[in-house]
């Protein structure tokens, strides 16, 4: 009997495996998929997860033993088209930035991809003029601290954060300075990260 119960368990494991994706704000989401599940599958429990409705702009990339990126194709296997054995780490990213950013309806959506935005310009995937970057940067200043207050925000206040691999005092000083003038807008979440993505996408286009 306990044998049986053993072999069971057993061919359990064998159709199923362990999948971790890591999401936009650095928390994990694990799960346990079928062998045969597609990408889709997957896909699907992240966004119900994240209770995320515009799933166009998203995907799910993951790295090949050779550090080679792919997307997750969501038509076929998930465990065909890894070349490692499980369990799977993979990410959610956002594939392709919104062409026009006001048609944005959820504000899980707009906080995603400005995540996304904040990531790719620390990683400097987001080629752009010095203008823009600044631009950016100091959307982000004013999503994260809101709008700018001298009580609260001493000389060299942006320094606390980094927003590119590395950058000039130069870069520091001008995103401090359209932060404290140009960006005295409300700062509720929404506002901030839809400008931001506009900005983005007149600077390099899609993702």
């Amino acid at each position: 009997m306990l044998s049986r119960l053993m072999s069971g368990s057993v061919r359990n494991l064998e159709r199923e495996y362990l999948c971790t994706v890591r999401l936009l704000d650095d928390t994990e989401y694990t799960c346990t998929i079928q062998r045969d599940a597609k990408g889709q599958y997957l896909f699907d429990l992240i966004c119900h997860h994240l209770n995320l409705l515009e799933k166009d702009y998203f995907g799910i990339r993951y790295v090949d033993p050779d550090k080679q990126r792919h997307w997750l194709e969501f038509t076929k296997s998930i465990s065909k088209q890894m070349k490692s054995q499980p369990p799977f780490t993979m990410c959610l990213r956002v594939k392709f930035y919104p062409p026009d950013p006001a048609a944005l309806k959820e504000e899980i959506t707009r906080y995603l991809i400005f995540l996304q935005i904040k990531r790719d310009l620390y990683h400097g995937r987001l080629l752009c003029k010095t203008s823009d970057a600044a631009m950016l940067a100091a959307y982000i200043l004013q999503a994260e601290i809101g709008n700018y207050d001298p009580g609260k925000h001493p000389e060299g206040y942006s320094s606390k954060f980094q927003f590119f691999p590395k950058h000039s005092e130069k870069l520091e000083r001008r995103i401090a300075e359209i932060h404290k003038t140009e960006l005295m807008f409300n700062s509720v979440k929404s506002w901030p990260s839809l400008l931001l993505v506009r900005s983005a996408v007149k600077a390099v286009g899609h993702h």
